[in-house]
């Protein structure tokens, strides 16, 4: 059967604020772009076919069930296109020494991951930079 989760199985961890130009998209002067808060939630499921997903086609265009090591190889592949906030959100706390996804008990079941003080400030990828207002470095994380 299908599992509906409900916003208290959510784990709030973090914020995260950040910008990007959509260069990659739409080309270098691009008019579009995203300037954002972002709150970074966890949830868990039993199976992956116990959830039924419908994301909105003008904001997803491919949903995979991966494992770290197969995520870690995409973001290598230039072919596949991923958020910049998704790639920095994986990269900074996810993946790899001791990440959220490490130690998915520890992190569903204790505070020890989340920080409800910061919001954490993230500048894009050089790819993402410019588009129609030039945009360039601002937001560096102080970390």
């Amino acid at each position: 059967g299908e599992l509906e989760t409900m916003s208290e199985e959510f784990k709030f961890l973090t914020r995260v604020h950040y910008w990007a130009a959509d260069t990659v998209t739409h080309g270098e002067k691009s008019p579009w772009g995203e300037h954002e808060i972002d709150y970074i939630l966890f949830a868990t499921i039993p199976t992956k076919n116990s959830l039924a997903l419908n994301p909105h086609p003008e904001e997803v265009d491919d949903i995979r069930w991966v494992t770290q090591s197969q995520l870690l190889q995409m973001f290598d592949d230039e072919t596949l296109l991923f958020s910049p906030w998704f790639r920095i959100i994986a990269n900074k706390w996810m993946v790899g020494g001791g990440g959220w996804w490490d130690d998915l008990d520890r992190t569903m079941n204790t505070n020890a991951f989340c920080d409800y003080e910061t919001i954490h400030r993230f500048d894009p990828p050089e790819e993402h930079m410019g588009g129609e207002g030039d945009a360039g470095p601002w937001l560096c994380d102080p970390e």
